[in-house]
């Protein structure tokens, strides 16, 4: 029978497995990160893990929404600063590409190849993945809400292409170093000068 744990301790639980979940990531990838490594770490039969997640890749996928929430809001605060003074597509393609370069750099994001990406969205239930992309695409029509868009501006195609360009960031070495971040650039303006 399982152990119950009070509403304080789940909290605790839930947090220590997603911090070790992201040690994890970072040092061994999605493949070679294991419910056993996890529990050892956070101290915690392996039982116990289950009672939080049906699986290591929800954990995972969970720990990796965690950052990307922080960059969507920080995102969202840029963008409604940027919308608060005179807007340009220039301005706007500026406080985008400052989004996927610090994306870049985050380090649990930066560590996801097409590979490991791929491998962990593959075992995720696809209403998880769909709901993330409807959660994407809801963000990027209430930032785009804050600005001047044209009303003939399809959401869906506008999210469906900056999650495009978010994979291409996963091709860097392949687009080429020199090029990527003008390419980066010229992507994201294409986009913004198309919607405003």
């Amino acid at each position: 029978m399982p152990k119950s744990y009070s509403e304080q301790e789940r909290e605790y639980i839930k947090t220590r497995l997603k911090e070790e979940a992201a040690k994890c990531l970072a040092q061994y990838g999605v493949r070679r990160t294991t419910v056993d490594e996890i529990v050892k770490r956070v101290n915690i039969p392996k039982g116990t893990f289950y009672l939080f997640y049906k699986s290591k890749e929800l954990l995972l996928f969970d720990v990796i929404l965690e950052q990307h929430e922080i960059v969507s809001r920080e995102l969202y605060q840029a963008i409604s600063d940027a919308a608060g003074g005179a807007f340009s597509a220039e301005k706007l393609t500026d406080v985008i590409f400052e989004f996927y370069k610090k994306t870049e750099k985050m380090l649990i994001l930066k560590l996801l190849d097409v590979n490991e990406l791929e491998l962990l969205v593959r075992k995720l239930p696809r209403e998880i993945v769909e709901e993330h992309l409807k959660d994407d695409t809801d963000t990027i029509e209430k930032m785009f809400a804050l600005l001047p868009v044209k009303k003939e501006a399809d959401i869906k195609v506008i999210s469906a292409a900056f999650h495009a360009i978010y994979y291409a960031t996963l091709h860097k070495a392949e687009i080429g170093e020199e090029q990527y971040d003008e390419a980066l650039r010229a992507l994201i303006y294409g986009i913004v000068i198309q919607v405003s």
